[in-house]
């Protein structure tokens, strides 16, 4: 998984009055847990930009005074008014140690369900996944190059890159459902071609 370097400074205060100085200045409060101790420190919020506002998962690494942390983002808080964000809760990893996390879903193929007019569902755009740091990808691929109108992609049908998916084996990541514009089966139209051929020449 790829990964995005956090620099920032470690914080001697965590009171009320240094946070808000923190935040004033630009910074963003910060904890990272899962180590022998909580580390506090803060880092400037263009920093976390890469990590925060977008689709996919990244690894942190942090630097601190010299110091280096492997870790993932696990909370973060943002201003109900203007979404500024306000706190940030890292996880440090460990080569040995398993972690949990939620991994993007990528679709591969076209599903000729969809090209027969059927509607297209995606209700798990994330599976959530545990595993050790090293085997934990950028996002797991879902092909759909053989969902017809009607056929569902299931968990169990994802590749899980040896980590192992949170969710039951029934959980649906992405099918094709009927539509009021969907043709008949293609499957079903090659048939009654086929059939309406032999039947010409027989004649």
């Amino acid at each position: 998984m790829k990964s995005i370097t956090i620099k920032g400074s470690q914080r001697e205060s965590v009171g009320k009055v240094a946070t808000k100085a923190l935040r004033n200045a630009g910074q963003v409060p910060c904890v990272l847990y899962g180590g022998d101790k909580p580390v506090h420190f803060s880092a400037a919020e263009l920093a976390f930009k890469n990590l925060v506002y977008t689709p996919n998962v990244y690894t942190a690494t942090i630097e601190l005074d010299g110091e280096k942390y492997a870790a993932i983002l696990q909370d973060i808080q943002f201003h109900p008014v203007t979404d500024k964000i306000l706190h940030i809760d890292f996880y440090q990893l460990f080569d040995d140690k398993e972690v949990t996390m939620n991994i993007p879903v990528k679709l591969v193929g076209t599903s000729p369900g969809v090209l027969n007019g059927g509607s297209l569902r995606f209700p798990k755009r994330k599976l959530r996944v545990k595993g050790l740091p090293a085997n934990l990808p950028d996002f797991f691929n879902a092909d759909i190059s053989k969902l017809k109108i009607g056929s569902k992609l299931f968990v169990t049908d994802i590749d899980s890159n040896d980590c192992t998916f949170l969710h039951p084996d029934n959980t649906v990541v992405v099918q094709v459902r009927m539509s009021r514009n969907a043709t008949a089966n293609a499957d079903d139209d090659e048939d009654e071609v086929e059939d309406g051929a032999s039947s010409e020449a027989a004649e």
